[in-house]
């Protein structure tokens, strides 16, 4: 992976925002928007197979990374307008988006109410929230919260990733960011279970691509289909096996798929 540029972008109520930059300066802008409770690491594994043509940008998530200041009460609808902030202030005008669960909640809320600023969109492992969402089964939902910190961590890389891919320490960039403070922690929670597009989903203009692998617990597969068909023209494709760290374990296949979509 290419060194990354950094940057600070002040958010429009002045909350200081973390950027990275990387790939060619000149490139096709791609902002990534990474899952709840995690900064832009998420994406180190993803990223450089888009930096030989791509502007890839991410954006530390207040609480995250080096985004840190107040803890309010935060939504995917106002992380979608720190997004905004950060394109309107890199002056790249319109950007592909890839959002990856809370992520992929995130970009719904900027795809439907600042079309604008959105390219192609990319959904992946991500759900409408609202009424229409399937939940995880009680044990997967009881197990997230119960047990040692460690044993809950392992639980959670194999929500992730399938047994071919054992537990390390490398992946634990996807399982959430460490340095979080329980309250911020507790404010991406909300953030993400409150989330709720049902009412917005038709409004999306953008080409959309919805991706998901069909083994995966935390966000059942449903969902997937549920945003397909809510999104207008939305092209649903599914990973046969895939969990929710699917677009992560399986990055040649997906990543591949992405750009044939972003190149269309």
């Amino acid at each position: 992976m290419m060194e990354l540029r950094e940057m600070r972008v002040e958010a429009s109520d002045g909350f200081p925002l973390a950027v990275q930059l990387g790939g060619p300066a000149d490139g096709r802008p791609l902002f990534l928007v990474q899952g709840q409770a995690n900064s832009h690491v998420w994406w180190d594994r993803v990223r450089p197979d888009f930096e030989d043509e791509f502007l890839t940008v991410t954006m530390d998530y207040r609480g995250t990374g080096a985004s840190r200041g107040p803890v309010e009460s935060w939504s995917t609808a106002g992380f979608a307008a720190d997004v905004l902030d950060v394109v309107r202030a890199l002056g790249i005008g319109r950007a592909h988006v890839y959002g990856t669960s809370m992520g992929g909640r995130t970009a719904q809320m900027l795809a439907a109410r600042h079309p604008e600023a959105v390219d192609r969109l990319v959904l992946a492992c991500t759900a409408a929230g609202g009424r229409t969402a399937v939940l995880p089964d009680r044990e997967t939902t009881r197990e997230l919260v119960s047990g040692a910190p460690e044993e809950r961590r392992r639980f959670l890389h194999g929500l992730f990733f399938t047994p071919d891919r054992p537990f390390t320490e490398a992946d634990t960039r996807v399982l959430g960011d460490p340095t979080m403070t329980s309250a911020e922690a507790v404010a991406h929670r909300r953030a993400s279970a409150r989330h709720d597009a049902t009412g917005v989903l038709g409004e999306i203009a953008a080409p959309t691509l919805v991706m998901h692998g069909t083994e995966d617990r935390m966000t059942p597969a449903a969902n997937a289909e549920i945003l397909a068909e809510g999104i207008p023209g939305a092209r649903l494709w599914m990973h046969d096996g895939g969990r929710h760290g699917f677009f992560d374990e399986f990055r040649d296949e997906v990543n591949a798929e992405i750009r044939r979509f972003l190149d269309a």
